[in-house]
């Protein structure tokens, strides 16, 4: 046993996986979490709110040995399912044969994580406990509790893992030198649902995230294990189409129709739905320093909120759990090394994901549905397929190479897509994309960017 306390404010997925690490490396953890239970209270609107769980949130959970219990409750998707407007369906794989992304329940995995946090001699948790303020210079944290009262907890360090809208990071704002900024997209977005079948199975493809890309809106579809299909519609605030010009049930009725009609068979009162709901907001979080003090730092989306068009949200936190499992070996538990060390490492590569998920909307929304951009990425897959050590895909690096940090999968993701635009004016290239002279164009591309490996 070290003897050192910490506070983990936020008890979902990351900070739950957070507390988890820290006391399996011998230190007391307190857990305070500002909503109920919802292993016992539904906190989540009776829908299973889904994320695309990756490579990165799975290493991150397989080295402390608790991956199986969520990989039985994730349904892998080996591909995009693009429907056209006119009805046509087309497939995108995510990467070579067997490569999938798992479509999970947040609230699935919290649960689950809870579960073994319960296990852990050294962890407490405590839920409708709300942050109401914390000293920077002695990690003291004040808390309501359900009561209304006032409790005071003393310990040696806080990790904030209280997601985007942060209160330790909004308390951090008076700290000299503190720097916040807040990007909105122009997106906002709304959940819809497609039932299961009277049978319980699903009415669409079940390995395979479906996606109706709009150019500036787009509809998604995850899988759940009950049958259902978890809905996005992600849609612009303002300007027309948008949330804002969409009021009257004509209007919303007719914007269905004609941009989603193989769809509205499928989905469970869309208009009703739509017309019933306030979109929420979309918005990235970029904040410097990630730790105050040697005593508390920010962790997940309380340190790097980005858009979910890269699925990376609760992997990219996920790794920094992971990351500080690491330093806390390498420096021997000693929190003035590994506060600075974990900062220094994580930074770069949270700049990095937020700068890919934004891109990452024009890909889902706009290209996938388009033909040249699905020949370009036959091109790479093929290519890829020959010479590993010399191309792996971006969305290849990002998804299924946690070895390879974010920020270096943006610089070698940058190096390509400037080789591939070469390759892609080719004359002809639509007809003799499988032809050898392409391969050794490329190759030849290929070698002099990268100097024969990546």
């Amino acid at each position: 046993m070290t003897g050192k306390t910490f506070t983990v404010v936020g008890g979902g997925p990351v900070g739950t996986l957070l507390a988890i690490s820290l006391a399996r490396h011998g230190y007391r953890v307190g857990i305070y979490e500002g909503r109920p239970d919802s292993r016992h209270t539904n906190i989540y609107q009776g829908r299973s709110i889904n994320i695309a769980l990756s490579d990165r949130g799975w290493t991150s959970l397989e080295k402390l040995d608790i991956s199986d219990a969520a990989r039985q409750q994730a349904i892998p998707m080996y591909h995009r399912a693009v429907h056209g407007v006119d009805g046509g369906l087309s497939s995108l794989p995510y990467g070579k044969e067997g490569d999938a992304i798992w479509s999970v329940s947040r609230g699935g995995i919290n649960e689950q994580l809870l579960d073994i946090a319960d296990g852990e001699a050294n962890i407490t948790t405590h839920f409708e406990h709300r942050l109401i303020d914390i000293d920077f210079e002695t990690a003291k944290t004040t808390f309501k509790v359900r009561n209304d009262s006032e409790l005071a907890v003393d310990s040696d360090y806080v990790f904030a893992a209280d997601g985007a809208y942060s209160k330790v990071r909004r308390l951090a704002h008076s700290l000299p030198r503190f720097s916040y900024s807040q990007t909105y997209m122009p997106q906002s977005y709304i959940e819809l649902n497609i039932p299961a079948n009277a049978d319980g199975s699903h009415k669409l493809e079940k390995n395979a995230l479906h996606i109706w890309p709009r150019k500036d809106f787009m509809l998604i579809a995850l899988p759940n294990t009950d049958g259902t299909f978890t809905c996005t519609l992600f849609l612009n605030h303002s300007g027309d189409p948008s949330f804002e010009s969409l009021q009257e049930r004509p209007d919303v009725e007719a914007f269905f129709g004609s941009n989603f009609p193989d769809a509205m068979d499928l989905l469970e009162r869309p208009v009703d739905v739509f017309l019933e709901k306030i979109a929420s907001p979309l918005f990235l979080v970029q904040v410097f320093p990630w730790s105050f003090n040697r005593k508390v730092a920010l962790i997940g989306d309380a340190a790097h909120a980005i858009v979910p068009f890269y699925g990376q949200g609760m992997n990219c936190g996920f790794e920094d759990c992971a990351e500080l499992d690491r330093l806390i070996d390498i420096h021997n538990h000693d929190w003035d090394r590994i506060f600075p060390a974990y900062e220094n490492a994580r930074k770069p590569n949270g700049d990095a994901i937020a700068e890919l998920s934004k891109r990452n909307f024009v890909e889902m929304s706009d290209l996938s549905g388009d033909s040249k951009f699905q020949l370009r990425k036959m091109i790479e897959a093929k290519f890829s397929q020959r010479f590993p050590d010399l191309w792996t895909p971006l969305y290849s690096m990002v998804t299924f190479s946690p070895d390879v940090p974010y920020s270096e999968a943006l610089r070698v993701g940058d190096e390509q897509n400037k080789v591939m635009e070469k390759i892609m004016a080719i004359p002809g290239i639509e007809n003799d994309w499988d032809e050898q002279h392409v391969m050794d164009r490329l190759y030849e591309l290929a070698t002099e960017t990268f100097g024969g490996r990546q």
